[in-house]
């Protein structure tokens, strides 16, 4: 009944788009452009009726004033203390956001952002639960920390990683290389890492998008979800000793390999 797709935006942005064919509705996530949009809808003889906001960042909400003239009766849902005022509906933790009959839950994700949350819903499109995580976790990486704290971002991601291993990640931006050439210099004798960085090249090479992830393959590829795995405690530890990071804690290991990333 319901299919999820990307729509590309920027240079390495996606909109995730959320169809009721059978309705002709959609839902869209963060639609930093218009246009892009516009066009998939009248494509697909779609109409929007709900927009999801992740965070307060342009590139995610640049789109909406357009759409809400395209679409007045849109509904536009966002953290409440964010600074993205232009919402009709705030969300807070622990809100659910009801869209036909699914259910998301709302978990704020501070670490990126102050105002960061993601949307889930245990209901399977395209077979899978749904996770959609603006920029707090990526397919082998995690946002920046523009404005909270590797502690707030840690305990973020733990909440994620809690979720089932099948739900998928779809997330904003298409970073999967960029990450993955970070984590195979981190740890370069990881087979497995290899294998998916391969995988993630042919897709690319394809022309075809690295998202959504896969929770269980998140928490066992991903450096930034690994901070209880010796071999990254042992690589943290590596690099926290060699730039005078102390790095006893799983806190203290994801703020390692975040550390490690942001210098690249």
């Amino acid at each position: 009944m319901f299919s999820i797709n990307p729509i590309p935006a920027f240079s390495d942005n996606y909109i995730w788009c959320l169809s009721d064919v059978e309705a002709g509705k959609a839902l869209v996530v963060d639609p930093g452009q218009a246009q892009p949009v516009a066009d998939y809808l009248k494509s697909q003889s779609l109409t929007l009726d709900t927009i999801l906001v992740t965070h307060h960042h342009s590139d995610h909400t640049g789109g909406i004033s357009e759409l809400q003239e395209l679409y007045p009766d849109v509904r536009i849902i966002g953290p409440a203390d964010s600074r993205f005022k232009n919402l009709t509906e705030s969300v807070k933790n622990g809100d659910i956001v009801n869209w036909q009959t699914i259910r998301f839950k709302v978990t704020a994700t501070p670490g990126h952002t102050l105002d960061h949350i993601v949307y889930f819903t245990s209901t399977e499109i395209n077979g899978e639960p749904a996770l959609f995580c603006g920029d707090t976790l990526f397919v082998g990486g995690c946002g920046r920390l523009f404005e909270g704290t590797a502690e707030q971002m840690f305990n973020s991601l733990n909440t994620l990683r809690a979720l089932p291993d099948n739900t998928a990640v779809y997330c904003a931006h298409e970073y999967t290389l960029a990450n993955l050439r970070f984590a195979r210099h981190w740890l370069p004798e990881d087979l497995a890492l290899a294998e998916f960085e391969q995988h993630c090249q042919r897709l690319r090479e394809a022309g075809q998008p690295t998202v959504p992830g896969s929770l269980k393959a998140e928490k066992a590829l991903n450096l930034f979800l690994r901070w209880d795995d010796p071999v990254v405690v042992q690589a943290a530890q590596a690099y926290g000793q060699a730039k005078g990071l102390q790095v006893t804690k799983p806190s203290e290991v994801f703020a390692a390999v975040r550390h490690g990333k942001d210098h690249f």
